[in-house]
């Protein structure tokens, strides 16, 4: 109870400020069509407060501190764009200690861990512009680096491939943005060398521009896996409800977070900034 009311409390906050919205979708996973403008970077840093994070590969289960949730977004040309994102350290307050399938570095009793996070590599691109009937759509391919010690608990430590196609359409005279992803994971077993398991990334997502001052936004995003899961690669799913507000040249996110599988937290919470700036000259 005391996370939901920080939460509203600043959604409060935020909504009282007095500056315009940025066009961009964090705090959400789920990934619009739209390139960074060419020649700009935008920067952002995160944290986020996850409850009763389940961990099926190590048996861990706890409260997940990410802090230091870095995304770099580079704009290449009018079409393309080029991320690196992850966090910088994850900190997990011990609750339940289950059967682990690996061999972990944790002692008898020990209360917490942490661990750096991976990186993601992303390239998105924009395959067609919106047009008053039709939708925008892209592209977007990652690759997640084992930057992880798999030992601690928290992460896999595997290498990944996602593959997403976007599509985005705005209504109500622009006010309205939605867009989607639907793709595949290809997701390294971390318990068998050379075998993988494939998965079905989703995304519904929607960003409400309730007036020149807030943007209000949401999303269902999430993986399925259709085959007995192995330990770690199970299904997840999650719903996320909050604001955008630009303060000072910068944008302030601030998220509100529900699970909806067993392998997701039950709840959380997301804060975030984000600042755009124009860094080099595209290529002609």
């Amino acid at each position: 109870m005391k996370l939901w009311r920080l939460f509203f409390l600043v959604l409060f906050l935020l909504g009282c400020a007095s500056f315009p919205a940025a066009a961009q979708q964090r705090p959400l996973f789920t990934e619009d069509v739209e390139i960074v403008e060419p020649g700009h970077v935008r920067a952002q840093l995160g944290f986020e407060f996850l409850q009763n994070q389940r961990f099926g590969l190590s048996g861990l289960k706890g409260d997940l501190t990410r802090a230091g949730i870095v995304g770099l977004h580079f704009g290449l040309s009018p079409n393309v764009e080029f991320s690196v994102e992850g966090p910088v350290r994850n900190f997990l307050s011990i609750r339940e200690t289950g059967t682990s399938s690996i061999p972990l570095s944790i002692k008898p009793g020990e209360t917490s861990v942490s661990d750096v996070g991976d990186i993601t590599l992303w390239t998105k691109i924009k395959l067609r512009k919106e047009t008053k009937r039709l939708p925008s759509l892209g592209f977007r391919l990652g690759v997640s680096l084992p930057n992880s010690n798999q030992a601690k608990g928290i992460a896999l430590n595997t290498t990944n491939v996602y593959t997403m196609t976007l599509i985005g359409k705005s209504f109500a005279g622009g006010r309205l943005r939605t867009f989607g992803n639907v793709g595949l994971g290809i997701l390294t077993d971390p318990l068998s060398t050379g075998a993988q398991q494939d998965v079905l990334l989703y995304g519904v997502a929607g960003i409400f521009k309730l007036n020149d001052r807030i943007n209000l936004l949401g999303e269902v995003q999430g993986r399925y896996n259709p085959r007995t899961p192995k330990p770690g690669l199970e299904s997840q799913s999650q719903a996320r409800f909050g604001m955008q507000v630009k303060a000072g040249g910068l944008q302030w996110d601030v998220a509100g977070i529900k699970g909806l599988t067993e392998f997701t937290s039950q709840t959380g919470v997301y804060l975030g900034v984000t600042y755009e700036f124009k860094a080099f000259e595209p290529v002609k």
